[in-house]
This record gives C-alpha cells, structure tokens and sequence, in this order.
C-alpha cells in the first residue's frame, strides 16, 4: 500500500505544472510586459492594439452559438417549465436590488471623497468635438428602443448582429419549443449537446492565445494614453477603484456569506478570467469560459444560461457605481451645483440609461453621456474630462461588473435549489479550471 501510494505521489509531482505553464500567471505576464512596452515605446504599444482585438473578434465569434446552444439545452432538458418563470423573476428582482444599491452606494462615496472639489474646471475650455460621437451615440439609448432592439430582424439576425439579449430571446423560444416537442425532439437535443462541447473546445483553443491579446491591449492603452493622464485625474481614479473594491468585499461580500460561502474563495475560483478581463478590459470575451466554470462549480445549465447572458446587460454594478461618481465628479468638477432632489433624478435616470449598457469596453462612457443629457444638468462638454482615463476605468467597471454577475449566478442558483453545494464547496476549496473539452 505504501509502495502504492509513493508511486501515486511520484506521478502527482512529475505532473504537477511548473509555475510559469500555469495560464493565470502567463496572462499576468503579458499584462505586466504589456504595461512595459506601453510605457518605454509608447508608438509601438499603440500599435500592438490589434492583437487585442484580434482575440475579442475570435472569442465573439463564438459567443452567440455557445449563449443559444447553452441556454436551449438547459430549457429543452426542464421537465417543470415553470421552473424557468421562477429563476428569470428571481434573476430580475435581484439585479434590480443589485443595481440599485450601486448606483447609490457609487453616489455616497462621491458626496463623501469628493474628488472634484477645487478643480474649477471651465466647460468652455474643453474641446467638445471629442466627445461628439459618443453623444451622438447616446441619443439612441432610450427604453423602447432598448426593448425594440431584444427582438431581431430575422431568426439568423440574432447571431449576425453578435446581440447578447437577442440571441438569448431566439434561445428562449427555441428551448421552449424543444421542450414542449418531447420524446421526438430527443435527437435535437442531443446535437445541441455535441455541438455546445465542440464550440468549448474552440474556445479552450482560442485561450491558448490569450497572453498575446492580453499584452497587445495593455501595452495599447498604456502607449495610447500614458502614465501622465492617469496621474492628472489620480484622485477620481482612485476614489473609483477604492470604491468598486469596497463594494464587491463588504456589499457583495456580505452576499456571499448570507448564501454560504466566501467572495475571496469564488474570486480565487475565477482568477484567469479576471485577470482576462484586467488585460481585455472588457468581460464579453470571457463569458463563453465563465458560463462553463460556474457550470462546473455546481450550478445549474439552466440557471448558468439565464443568469450570465441576461447579467451582462442588466447586471452592470460596476458601471452603475460609474456612472453616479463620474456624473457628480464632473458637476464639482465644473463648480456646478446639485442637490439633493437633482442627485436622485441622476440616480433614477442611471437606473434606466444603464439598461442600455453592454459589457465591451466604451460602453459606460456612451451611457454617462445619455445620462447627463437626460438630466440636464452637468455641461454634456465637461465628460471630455474623462475621456483619456476611460479605458483604465474601463478595467474597473468590467472586473466589478463581472464578480456581481458571478456572484448572482450561485444565489439564484441556490436560491432556487439548482446548486450543487458539495459540488461547489470543492471547487472553491480546490479551484481548478474546467475542461472546456469536456
């Protein structure tokens, strides 16, 4: 037995992996190399910008067939379609607690820091053109045309136009459809099912890549917009990044332990993908990866395919802490007064403008700019201000806005039975990452 046991323990370290093959410490890597180059040869870190993007088009490529593919399996398979009912009611109700919370908590850290006071900064003195698309952008963002655009052109529209909520509303009626189709329908489900574990792996392919997107985006944003940007506006930076770490510790931690388990332990469990998101700055290329890392932590298929979809648009905490600090920011900033009744006009219409909001990098500044034009009340021109650190914001709002979707994926599951606890116990207690293969 003990010769067994030797031999087993001599095959466990001869496959144990040397620290740098690990995948999280190769994109910290790139990331760090990244910041370098960006920093030393700022033309040449701006010029590495396609191979970020070059990574964010291949891993989009795939995520509207994995969305579909997931979400009709985990319907299709429902034996109570009410079930269904329950889990997207539930869903709601908490990413509109969620939302809500941040967007006050991000409005009371602003009034308390005050980051702006004594910038006296002059609207006139700021050049609006740069600013102009985003503005021009920003009158589009309205509720009905938000709900107009969930439902597609065509049934192929959904995966042409690369829509998160799109493709989920097409899936939700095919699943329901192949549910209600029965014992005959057998056949369909299981391609689905083959065709889901064939798309896992080209993602798992695509991730071999990651690193160099990883470098290539870091060292763009670091060429592109340099240390001295970041030094100038150092302060809201800071309060944001303090702001949006306190939130997923204390608010989402407190969470976390009324459902059961530790924050720290599922943001160890999600480590690359965050350290994916750090680099990307955005969440959207990881999401084909987070829904089967939460899918084999124990959660649902059918709670992973509502939740994290419908997350992406209408669980955004971190740009909802954005927008009310940089909303408020720009008004002392600019010496322009608000109230207290004008502060929670802001917050009702964040409420409604970041609906609108997706998880790719820019989008936050798009909503800033419907918000402020919807309120009326800070100079539109003064968001300017923010334009050269929006990317590095950009970091912060995707990685809190990720933990948050993370986070409501394992309450909803348990909060409708649909967690594996001795599952998900394990994973956290012995984070490995999924085979996406299997």
């Amino acid at each position: 037995m003990r010769a067994i046991a030797d031999g087993g323990g001599s095959e466990r370290q001869a496959a144990i992996k040397p620290w740098y093959a690990e995948p999280y410490i190769r994109v910290l890597i790139a990331i760090g190399l990244g910041a370098l180059v960006g920093y030393l040869w700022p033309d040449i870190g701006a010029s590495l910008r396609p191979l970020g993007d070059a990574l964010i088009k291949m891993v989009k490529m795939a995520i509207a067939p994995i969305i579909f593919l997931t979400v009709v399996h985990g319907i299709a398979s429902l034996d109570d379609m009410g079930k269904m009912g329950r889990i997207g009611l539930k869903t709601i109700i908490y990413f509109e607690a969620g939302t809500s919370i941040a967007l006050l908590f991000g409005l009371l850290v602003v009034n308390v820091v005050r980051p702006g006071a004594g910038m006296h900064v002059s609207p006139a003195s700021l050049d609006s053109k740069l600013v102009e698309s985003y503005v021009t952008q920003s009158h589009d963002q309205s509720v009905v045309g938000f709900l107009m655009n969930v439902i597609p052109q065509t049934f192929v529209g959904a995966f042409t136009n690369s829509d998160t909520l799109q493709v989920l509303f097409v899936a939700l009626l095919f699943g329901i459809g192949l549910q209600r189709f029965g014992e005959r329908g057998k056949p369909v489900l299981q391609l689905v099912e083959a065709l889901s574990k064939i798309f896992f792996i080209v993602i798992g392919m695509l991730m071999q890549i990651a690193p160099i997107g990883a470098f290539g985006a870091m060292a763009f944003t670091v060429g592109k917009y340099g240390v001295g940007t970041i030094l100038t506006l150092a302060g809201f930076m800071l309060t944001f990044y303090a702001a949006c770490l306190l939130f997923v510790i204390v608010g989402l931690g407190v969470v976390c332990r009324l459902a059961g388990f530790s924050i720290f332990k599922l943001i160890r469990y999600l480590k690359e993908e965050l350290l994916l998101v750090f680099g990307l700055s955005g969440s959207e290329p990881v999401m084909p990866r987070f829904m089967a890392k939460m899918t084999a932590a124990g959660c649902s298929e059918s709670t992973v395919g509502l939740v994290i979809p419908t997350g992406y648009t209408f669980n955004l905490d971190g740009t909802c802490i954005y927008l009310t600090m940089a909303a408020v920011f720009l008004a002392q900033a600019t010496d322009t007064p608000m109230s207290i009744p004008q502060q929670i006009v802001l917050v009702a219409a964040c409420l409604i403008a970041s609906k609108g909001a997706a998880a790719v990098t820019g989008s936050g500044f798009i909503v800033l700019a419907a918000t402020i034009g919807a309120v009326g009340h800070v100079p539109v021109a003064s968001i300017a201000l923010l334009l050269g650190i929006d990317r590095f914001m950009s970091e912060a709002r995707a990685l809190t806005n990720f933990i948050g979707t993370a986070v409501a994926t394992v309450v909803v599951a348990k909060w409708e039975g649909e967690l594996d606890q001795e599952r998900f116990a394990l994973s956290l207690d012995n984070p490995e990452a999924p085979k996406l293969s299997s």
